[in-house]
């Protein structure tokens, strides 16, 4: 991993992925708002382009992209492959079992919701593919734990090599790592702000203390999830990890689309994971890693602090 990173580097790259960032977000909402076929076609691609200002910020800052660790080492992996796979999908599934138990009249049980997202066209087309709602409900579940994970790579690479590939590494040399998470995390959800503002990015446009109250909770998932990555990354020895886990993650938006299109202003509170409520899950997850790392380096601390290794250290 980078521990070579000046303060200089970094906010030159803090200034290129915010700037560029920030600006295709602004231009990408401007598409999302026509609510036509072809807006949502260039937002996504806009979107898609957006994740790699953050890779093209360490481009320019000129910071070594190397030691973020290239090799998949898969046989040494195999159980953070796992983890990065599937506890997405286990924390997604618990928060929103924790929503709908609370809220259980908002269940969408007819996929509504998801009626409305795919529009007329949207359906037209998995008539015509011989398809039912309840079908390709399945089927996106059924890729969702197995292909799109890893198709999602590609793309959740562009944020990895700049937020853990270069701006953690930096903040917990800094700041420690418990700090240097929590800092970076805070960035990593201010990053999206834009698409919040504008295009009702994760929660939509008509929640309860919108558009304020979700620049302030998102920040907590990102800061949650962003420690859980930064662990997957800092176990597995590679970049491709926590981009595995990210693609995972973003493969599990589904459970956006299981509410009742009446109770679609209570997005801040579930039942996907940023959700305040559905959140609790992977918060939980994130407190445990902390302290379990923190109770390891003060492990360590004690160790080289004893009188035996600094005997030992003396001597040799």
């Amino acid at each position: 991993m980078n521990t070579n990173i000046s303060k200089k580097q970094i906010t030159i790259f803090l200034i290129v992925a915010f700037t560029g960032g920030w600006i295709l977000q602004a231009i990408a909402s401007v598409f999302a708002n026509q609510g036509t076929l072809t807006g949502r076609s260039v937002f996504g691609i806009l979107t898609i382009v957006n994740m790699f200002m953050p890779t093209l910020g360490v481009l320019i800052a000129g910071i070594s992209f190397k030691k973020m660790g290239w090799r998949p080492q898969i046989k040494k992996n195999l159980k953070w492959i796992a983890f990065s796979m599937w506890m997405p999908a286990l924390l997604s599934l618990v928060g929103a079992f924790l929503y709908f138990a609370i809220f259980p009249t908002h269940l969408d049980t007819g996929f509504e919701t998801s009626r409305q997202v795919l529009g007329e066209a949207g359906m037209a087309q998995l008539q015509a593919q011989g398809l039912t709602i309840e079908t390709y409900m399945l089927v996106s579940i059924i890729m969702a734990l197995t292909t799109a994970p890893i198709f999602n790579i590609l793309t959740a690479i562009g944020e990895e090599i700049g937020w853990r590939g270069a701006l953690y590494p930096y903040l917990k040399e800094r700041f420690g790592k418990t700090a240097g998470r929590v800092i970076g995390g805070a960035i990593w959800g201010a990053w999206h702000w834009p698409l919040m503002i504008l295009a009702g990015f994760e929660y939509g446009t008509d929640y309860f203390g919108a558009p304020v109250l979700g620049l302030f909770v998102f920040p907590i998932f990102t800061i949650a999830f962003g420690i859980v990555t930064d662990h997957v990354y800092e176990k597995s020895g590679t970049i491709l990890m926590p981009a595995l886990i990210h693609g995972a993650m973003d493969a599990w938006t589904i459970y956006a689309y299981l509410t009742k299109p009446e109770f679609a202003d209570r997005m801040i509170l579930g039942p996907s994971l940023v959700g305040i409520l559905s959140g609790l899950p992977m918060l939980a997850l994130a407190i445990f890693i902390s302290v379990k790392s923190k109770k390891a380096e003060s492990a360590v601390e004690e160790v080289n602090d004893s009188p035996l290794h600094s005997r030992v250290n003396t001597t040799i």
